[in-house]
């Protein structure tokens, strides 16, 4: 990886220590605005690391519920600007027609939070429940997958500023991606689980991050049974896991982890 590329700019900078400072190269994570649009229609601007956007686009459809599968995406583009990259989607009229009701209802949750609510009786915390059980050697092959992540954090070697989210199956990182969002790169992992049609009763999904109420709405959306996290959960991230029937594990570090729901 060189800098100035995959998500990473290069800056200089005054370090300090003590009463001495020099001048040297930083290394900073991009964070820029991309835009996902559907049939022509603006739908949410998002603000990520831009790498894997296609992938991106296509986690975020599939976990915030706009496609059911990738069967109902016809056509994708991704376009650069000096204001940022807009992602042109073409879908399925059934899609289109549901994302439609959606806007029309101001139920506009995003990957990062509740925009486009106006009120609390709008507040609707409906999640998938999830229809696979997850394997009990799953817990003891945690540790091994926490140990595996560092070496494969690219862009995190160089900045300390993203975060990843990995795919394992027997012990083993199959796939991870890296966002300066969190949401991000889970998106940018579950778009590339569905686009390469991987069974997601085989595995489970490791975070960097902490344990947040859209990290398991999007798990349970595509059919993940457990999430395993390096931080803690929120209480509503417990409440929501509990609700789906999905296997949370936090503060997994090294050899120990918590469970806070049942496997």
């Amino acid at each position: 990886m060189t800098p100035d590329s995959y998500g990473v700019e290069t800056l200089q900078v005054k370090r300090f220590k003590k009463a001495e400072s020099k001048s040297v190269l930083d290394h900073i994570v991009q964070e820029h605005p991309i835009a996902l649009v559907y049939n022509g229609i603006s739908h949410a601007v998002m603000m990520a690391t831009p790498t894997n956007v296609d992938l991106f686009a296509k986690g975020f459809s599939l976990s915030e519920g706009i496609l059911t599968n990738l069967k109902e995406l016809y056509a994708i583009e991704v376009h650069q600007s000096e204001l940022g990259i807009t992602v042109e989607m073409t879908i399925s009229s059934r899609a289109f027609a549901a994302l439609k009701e959606r806007r029309r209802m101001l139920v506009g949750r995003t990957g990062c939070g509740l925009c486009g609510i106006e009120s609390l009786e709008q507040l609707q915390l409906d999640i998938s429940k999830i229809t696979i059980e997850p394997s009990k050697e799953w817990l003891e092959q945690i540790p091994v997958a926490i140990s595996q992540l560092k070496d494969q954090q690219k862009i995190t070697a160089l900045t300390g500023g993203a975060h990843a989210a990995a795919w394992v199956v027997e012990g083993k990182i199959m796939a991870l991606f890296e966002d300066v969002g969190r949401h991000n790169a889970l998106d940018k992992l579950l778009g590339y689980l569905a686009q390469e049609n991987y069974d997601t009763s085989l595995g489970f999904v490791v975070m960097t991050s902490r344990a947040s109420y859209e990290l398991i709405r999007k798990c349970a959306q595509l059919n993940i049974s457990l999430l395993a996290s390096i931080s803690a959960p929120t209480s509503m991230a417990i409440q929501l896991a509990k609700q789906s029937g999905l296997t949370l594990a936090s503060f997994c570090r090294e050899d120990r982890f918590v469970l806070y729901t049942e496997i």
